[in-house]
């Protein structure tokens, strides 16, 4: 049985008269000679506890005394209706309980609207999270996750967990943290995609993930994790990677129609209004993007990938031309893409590999998977990879596989560019950088 009957969001002035029990951390204390108001911040919300002397009991007066803010305590009282109060409502106490007081000064204010640095904010993360506007982040977050599960459930896709230890590194290369495993090699998965290929080819084909990968990169920008969450979706019988496209794109609209229509408060107590993004989305293809940005005084040799200025031009273009936030490119260059990504058939320079762009930041890497055993295992020669550290990957395509993709769409990184943070620390509970492993 919980301690409260109510959050302070569903206390209304129409429950006037009406006696609730409140449970929280006292967010602020204002005295004013012979009213005492306490201001109760639980995850919902806050409402005005007012004690004024000779409308309540001695011994509750006493206790107020003592209290100091973030008490964290249970409030039971009656609702009065009051148009001056926050909301219209207060409550008058009849019995407040204090179930644990801070034995020291707190480090950072929750209270105050002063401007705290972010690595300050960081080391002090849980109260830094007891800050209203801090916690309306993650509040978001969640309305924004949900709203993309309830599309992809929708949709007929089911939710899978693929392992985080692997025995080899996914995509190559050095930036991957070992693990301890007993006697064996061992790694921290870079993405969960080729498992995700598994699945689908052993006949559950529409499937998502939801759990985090990890990079061992040493970078220090404002939009990177050591480790991150993503809803990585992957999908068989498609007929190209427009399949995998459409449904990208359906997910983050479902997800911001929730945002939108559930974190109202949340959104504004950050000064966001969002607008709900039209489909489909812009697509840019290789190898007209070079033209793009050549026209833009962006010079990229041919069959070359973009970087991160690139991102930005590009987006400038579809905002001018298209009016969007969210576009595509497509038909990458293969050479500067991994080994399992479907090339173009007729034309086997490009790969049906598909980034989207979110206000200038990738958000996602995906597209059309190579299914064909004999094809994966000539790209694989291509890309000068040995044959026998994929044997565990490449030897289930022996026995047919579906045309099939996905993609893994950032889920801190979509936060981010959502409510125009300007570090994606701000959209990581607890983040994971080369400098910072606690709290």
């Amino acid at each position: 049985m919980s301690l409260r009957t109510h959050y302070t969001s569903e206390i209304k002035p129409e429950d006037n008269g009406k006696e609730v029990i409140i449970a929280g951390w006292i967010h602020r204390i204002r005295d004013l000679g012979g009213v005492r108001f306490l201001i109760i911040r639980d995850m919902k919300d806050t409402i005005q506890v007012t004690i004024k002397k000779g409308e309540v009991p001695q011994d509750l007066l006493e206790i107020t005394e003592k209290l100091r803010e973030e008490c964290v305590v249970t409030v039971k009282g009656i609702v009065k209706a009051n148009r001056i109060a926050p909301k219209g409502r207060e409550i008058i106490p009849k019995e407040i309980k204090v179930l644990d007081k801070p034995v020291e000064n707190l480090p950072i204010s929750i209270s105050s609207k002063t401007e705290i640095g972010l690595d300050t904010r960081l080391n002090y993360r849980v109260l830094d999270l007891r800050r209203p506007e801090v916690l309306a982040i993650f509040k978001i977050q969640s309305k924004l996750v949900e709203g993309m599960e309830e599309y992809l459930i929708e949709q007929k896709f089911y939710k899978v967990f693929t392992p985080c230890i692997i025995g080899a590194a996914s995509e190559g290369g050095s930036e991957v943290f070992p693990v301890i495993y007993f006697n064996r090699s061992a790694f921290l998965r870079q993405d969960p995609q080729l498992h995700r290929q598994l699945v689908v080819i052993s006949g559950l084909d529409r499937i998502y993930d939801l759990g985090p990968s990890w990079r061992a990169e040493l970078s220090h920008t404002p939009r990177h994790l050591c480790e991150h969450r993503g809803c990585a979706v992957e999908m068989g019988f498609i007929k190209d990677e427009y399949d995998i496209m459409r449904v990208q794109e359906n997910l983050i609209v479902r997800g911001i129609m929730k945002v939108k229509k559930e974190c109202g408060e949340e959104l504004e107590l950050l000064n966001k209004k969002l607008e709900v993004p039209s489909t489909p989305f812009p697509e840019l293809r290789f190898p007209d993007v070079y033209d793009i940005l050549e026209a833009y005084g962006k010079k990229i040799p041919f069959g070359e990938d973009y970087d991160r200025e690139s991102e930005l031009i590009l987006a400038k273009y579809v905002k001018e031309k298209y009016k969007s936030d969210f576009f595509f490119v497509n038909r990458f260059p293969f050479k500067v893409k991994p080994f399992y990504v479907m090339k173009v058939d007729e034309d086997p320079q490009w790969a049906r590999s598909v980034d989207l762009i979110y206000k200038g930041l990738e958000l996602s890497s995906g597209g059309q998977r190579e299914h064909r055993y004999e094809k994966i295992i000539e790209q694989i020669k291509e890309k000068g990879i040995s044959l026998l550290s994929l044997q565990w990957f490449t030897d289930f395509f022996k026995y047919g596989a579906p045309p099939h993709g996905g993609f893994n769409i950032g889920i801190e990184r979509l936060t981010m560019q959502l409510l125009d943070l300007s570090n994606i620390r701000e959209a990581t509970l607890f983040p994971r950088t080369p400098e910072r492993l606690l709290p």
